[in-house]
């Protein structure tokens, strides 16, 4: 294993470690009632207590995507176990399955109305698409393939990531307008996070 391979390991594990401690606290300790992210919404919810279960469940569900996702990818914790991979693999895919609907729920509440909707209905689609054709793809046993896909799924596993860094750039820094930013970073999200997973499979980084 090579310098960088080693690092990029690292990256892989402290950084959802830290996202999802960041998020679980924020989420369900300091404001378990949303009220903060609720403040900045520029629409009425009909049912509150529904959008509240809603996002929690999609809250959750994307934890266990970005638990498992990086336990996957690294290739020491794939050899040295096939079967934890496997069944490591088989909660990933399912976590993200089980996600679409509230997912899809909470899309048509989002932050900066139809123009975030129709950026995160992207989102879910592509991030339950590129797993299911990496979960086709290795009961094939196409295994490169497989790989690729779940890359590309793996990325999109940390969009609400990139979109939390996105926003508080351009809404601190460029001092763009809070929906404003938040609508740029849906879009931007799934692109980068995309053109990120696009790199690291061209050189390579998790064969």
């Amino acid at each position: 294993m090579n310098r960088v391979e080693k690092v990029t390991n690292i990256l892989i594990i402290i950084i959802p470690i830290m996202w999802v401690l960041h998020t679980l606290s924020k989420n369900f300790i300091t404001d378990p009632l949303f009220q903060q992210f609720l403040s900045n919404k520029d629409q009425f919810l009909m049912n509150q207590s529904l959008w509240i279960l809603m996002i929690r469940v999609h809250i959750l569900l994307a934890v266990a995507a970005i638990i498992t996702g990086p336990l996957g990818v690294i290739k020491r914790i794939r050899l040295k176990s096939l079967q934890f991979h496997r069944w490591n693999g088989r909660i990933y895919v399912l976590s993200i399955i089980l996600n679409y609907i509230p997912g899809f729920y909470v899309s048509f509440f989002a932050t900066g109305g139809w123009s975030s909707t129709i950026g995160f209905l992207i989102l879910n689609t592509l991030w339950i698409l590129t797993t299911l054709k990496g979960y086709l793809f290795i009961k094939k046993k196409q295994i490169i393939p497989h790989k690729h896909w779940i890359i590309r799924s793996f990325f999109l596993s940390f969009a609400n990531m990139t979109i939390y860094v996105i926003v508080t750039i351009i809404h601190h820094v460029v001092n763009l307008s809070y929906v404003t930013s938040y609508t740029i970073a849906v879009w931007l999200s799934w692109i980068l996070n995309l053109c990120l997973a696009e790199i690291f499979i061209k050189r390579k980084m998790f064969d």
